[in-house]
């Protein structure tokens, strides 16, 4: 694993030990960056769920103003930590140790990106894009990018809500944006 580009461009980050973390393949980060290259400059992100930390590393590569980093794994929390430090980023940064609906239902400043990408055997990832949206955690315009098993279905939980659905082999990455 390597960020794509940006200030932290071609550093390598670790993985989190372990079969329990999926990290996102460097082909669908690759795309999924593609299509929000224009929308992350001076943004607040979110990667809830964040594993390796690889998507909020390279949203702050990018020009993010400041990631949260969100994981319920000690392992994971390290690592993250760990691997901004190797990327010089650790100052535009939080580490948040917890469960993300917990997180979410203390009502945090609204973000600009949200990334999600839960375990995909759970209902986990539907339960949280409907917290995020009845909270308010996504500013008008904002992104909600999430990650999850190809043949998945998920839809905006709000009519105020667009997405589109990409797929990448057995992995499907939805796209919901807040209408301004």
């Amino acid at each position: 694993m390597r960020v794509i580009t940006g200030e932290a461009r071609g550093r390598r980050l670790r993985p989190v030990p372990g079969e329990d973390t999926r990290p996102t393949s460097a082909r669908v980060k690759e795309s999924i960056f593609n299509i929000i290259q224009f929308d992350i400059e001076g943004r607040r992100v979110l990667d809830l769920f964040a594993g390796t930390g690889q998507l909020g590393i390279e949203a702050i590569s990018r020009g993010a103003k400041v990631a949260v980093f969100l994981d319920n794994n000690p392992e994971a929390l390290a690592v993250i930590r760990d691997n901004l430090g190797r990327t010089g980023l650790l100052g535009r940064a939080e580490v948040v140790p917890g469960d993300a609906r917990a997180y979410l239902r203390r009502r945090p400043d609204p973000f600009d990106i949200i990334f999600m990408d839960p375990p995909y055997h759970d209902t986990l990832l539907a339960e949280t894009l409907t917290l995020v949206a009845s909270a308010g955690l996504l500013r008008e315009g904002g992104l909600v990018v999430c990650e999850c098993a190809a043949g998945t279905a998920l839809s905006p939980p709000t009519p105020s809500w667009q997405g589109r659905m990409y797929r990448y082999g057995t992995q499907t990455v939805f796209l919901f944006r807040r209408d301004p």
